[in-house]
């Protein structure tokens, strides 16, 4: 399945059009608003609770953007929505409550969290898309998440980034894994890079051959400008792109 036109028209708002300084918390329902009322894509991040229930949270762990401590996988999605995001009101959701909210007004791009020894992560996110209105399309920085997920009426893609993010000290060989981006298979309809390496040239390799490109995460003008000379589209925060 190719990347169509929807999701190459708008610039996609990373973990929603969240503004710590207004409030309006990453990866929450307040930022998910004012995505669609901006009419911007969303980009949203996607954990599994303890019973198994895809929620919308980015980190493995509550510490950063809650009051509460430890692990997301150690609670169950119920509790999971009693936990308040920052001092807002707004409380962690699981990815269903979340995508019946956006109802397709936007585009949606998912990204699945690697849950080592998680398995069921992917058929559960599947399952959920599958059964809301679109445009979605789904993504990891796990290839195996993806190919899990193949038959899914939605387009696949890779989140990657590359060999040089990972220090001095990576071996020879999985550096070269990287460089060739680990994962790839014409079934995948897009690669989301890191912005600081979209001139590698796998990446005009798979440009060249159909592939979309997307890319992450960009945070000026500037920055947006030179991305979209070879990116189909972005994914920003912490500004709003003209």
């Amino acid at each position: 399945m190719s990347l169509s036109a929807k999701f190459r028209e708008r610039p996609f708002a990373h973990r929603g059009l969240h503004d710590i300084a207004a409030g309006v918390v990453e990866n929450s329902v307040s930022a998910f608003d004012a995505a669609v009322e901006a009419d911007y894509a969303i980009e949203l991040d996607v954990q599994m609770s303890r019973d198994g229930v895809p929620v919308v949270f980015h980190d493995d762990t509550l510490d950063r953007l809650t009051a509460r401590h430890g692990q997301v996988a150690d609670l169950t999605a119920e509790e999971l929505g009693t936990v308040s995001l920052g001092a807002s009101a707004d409380r962690i959701l699981t990815l269903s409550a979340v995508l019946d909210r956006i109802g397709g007004r936007v585009p949606v791009l998912v990204e699945i969290k690697d849950q080592a020894g998680r398995d069921g992560l992917p058929a559960a996110v599947g399952r959920d898309i599958a059964a809301a209105a679109g445009p979605i399309a789904v993504m990891s920085f796990n290839p195996s998440y993806i190919h899990a997920l193949e038959g899914l009426d939605a387009p696949r893609g890779l989140t990657t980034c590359a060999a040089d993010d990972y220090g001095p000290d990576l071996p020879p060989e999985t550096r070269d894994r990287l460089g060739r981006i680990l994962g790839w298979t014409p079934s995948l309809s897009f690669v989301s890079r890191d912005h600081r390496h979209l001139t590698d040239p796998r990446i005009a390799e798979l440009k060249a051959e159909g592939a979309g490109i997307l890319c992450w995460t960009i945070r000026s003008q500037a920055e947006a400008d030179a991305a979209l000379r070879i990116a189909d589209q972005i994914t920003f925060e912490v500004f709003q792109p003209r």
